[in-house]
């Protein structure tokens, strides 16, 4: 009977760890989903259409197009490349609270005047 236990208790534990995972994973999948989001908030804001970034980042626009919607993950290097483009800092662009970006990119479009 004490098996039993030690079993059931171990597999209750392997299920609460793969719940955490597929938690940090959608987690993750999300963020990247905002940041994705904000680039592409930024890049519309400055009236640069997806041709142009691409252009400057020396891919498709296709492959740029990917980045925006989340299908394509980017290293920490793309998204220093995109910030400098876009002219923001590369944390900002990681911000994930809505009414804060607004107020950044509020701030940002008045100090380019």
């Amino acid at each position: 009977m004490r098996k039993w236990k030690s079993m059931a208790c171990f597999f209750s534990l392997v299920q609460q760890y793969e719940l955490n995972i597929n938690f940090m994973g959608d987690q993750l999948a999300s963020n990247a989903k905002v940041v994705a989001g904000n680039i592409r908030k930024i890049r519309e804001f400055r009236n640069y259409t997806q041709d142009y970034l691409a252009a400057k980042l020396g891919i498709s626009q296709n492959a740029y197009s990917k980045i925006e919607l989340g299908y394509s993950k980017i290293t920490v290097d793309r998204l220093f490349q995109i910030s400098n483009i876009l002219e923001i800092e590369t944390t900002q662009l990681m911000s994930l609270d809505h009414a804060e970006f607004i107020q950044i990119i509020a701030q940002n479009g008045s100090s380019r005047s």
